[in-house]
Formats: structure tokens, C-alpha cells, sequence
């Protein structure tokens, strides 16, 4: 990203990295509201919230993939367990020749 000579701040590394600890957790509309309320005490460039806005988008979407990555290789592992299970040796029966 370009910077642009403006009398705006940007969002900094460590103020990124502050917010970023504080809206992770959160569902991305509440984190956005903490976005927006934090740029509001300051005279913040819109170009670097959204970046940062965007940033925050993509790993929720990447959390929401993962969860369903690890839902999806335990039903795998659970029809695997269950199909060896099913397929498993019988040992034979004693008094049965």
C-alpha cells in the first residue's frame, strides 16, 4: 500500500496488533464496531482502516474454514474407525470346527 502524504494517521503495527487482540474473538460486525470507534478518536486514513478492516474479514474467514476443515476430517476419521470396525476380523468360535 502506498502511503499518501496526508495530515492523517495510519493504523500503526502496534496499534494493529492491539485492536487485532481485542476483535478477534469477536463475531466480525461487533469487531468492525470496535474498528470503527477506536479510528473515531483519532483523525485515522480511511485507506488504511479499510486494509485493516479487510485483514480482520479474512481471518474470520479463515477461522470459519477451519472449524469446518476439523468437523469435516472427524466425520471422516468416524466413518473410517466405523468401516474398520465393521470390516475387523471375527476371532472364531470356540467348539466350532
Amino acid at each position: 500500500m502506498e502511503q499518501q502524504n496526508t495530515s492523517q494517521k495510519i493504523l500503526n503495527p502496534i496499534e494493529r496488533a492491539k485492536l487485532g487482540l481485542k476483535v478477534l474473538s469477536l463475531p466480525y460486525e461487533e469487531a468492525e464496531e470496535v474498528i470503527d470507534a477506536y479510528v473515531s478518536q483519532g483523525d485515522y486514513d480511511k485507506a488504511s482502516v479499510d486494509l485493516f478492516k479487510d485483514q480482520v474479514a479474512t481471518q474470520h474467514h479463515i477461522q470459519e474454514k477451519s472449524a469446518e476443515l476439523i468437523s469435516t476430517g472427524g466425520q471422516i476419521l468416524r466413518l473410517v474407525v466405523s468401516a474398520v470396525a465393521k470390516n475387523w476380523p471375527k476371532p472364531p468360535v470356540e467348539g466350532k470346527a
